[in-house]
């Protein structure tokens, strides 16, 4: 009698264990990259309800005009001049290249369109402007 009883020893199964803590590395991997967040030059950004998300940031370059009116190419001062020559080396290198401005709400206007124009003059049509959201 006791053969058709015979009690099976409980198992813990491994590979599942395994393929959920694989999961959740991936998970907290991919959610700790898409929190990585544009630190540049610290400046007030000016509030825009009507902003859209930048998707791609593979080809991105950072301009930020502060209220000094300092130019910074990816958190390197350059001024208007150096901006133009190292822009026109990066269009020269990569066709597809993208450009973020930013700058603080009490910037030069007049400085802030000098250095779009001149990210337009050098053939970069992907220009985007960077602001704040604004508060509900």
């Amino acid at each position: 009698m006791s053969s058709v009883f015979q009690r099976k020893r409980a198992r813990i199964e491994i590979i599942p264990l395994i393929d959920i803590i694989f999961f959740l590395l991936a998970t907290f991997v991919m959610v700790s990259l898409s929190m990585v967040r544009n630190q540049g030059i610290p400046v007030n950004l000016p509030v825009a309800a009507s902003g859209q998300s930048l998707e791609d940031r593979a080809v991105l370059k950072t301009i930020t005009v502060t209220r000094d009116g300092n130019i910074f190419l990816d958190k390197e001062d350059v001024g208007i001049e150096g901006m133009s020559s190292r822009l026109k080396e990066l269009t020269n290198q990569n066709k597809d290249i993208k450009v973020l401005v930013n700058g603080d709400e009490v910037a030069d206007f007049g400085l802030v369109v000098k250095v779009l124009d001149a990210v337009r003059s050098l053939g970069i049509s992907k220009v985007s402007i960077q602001t704040r959201g604004a508060q509900h």
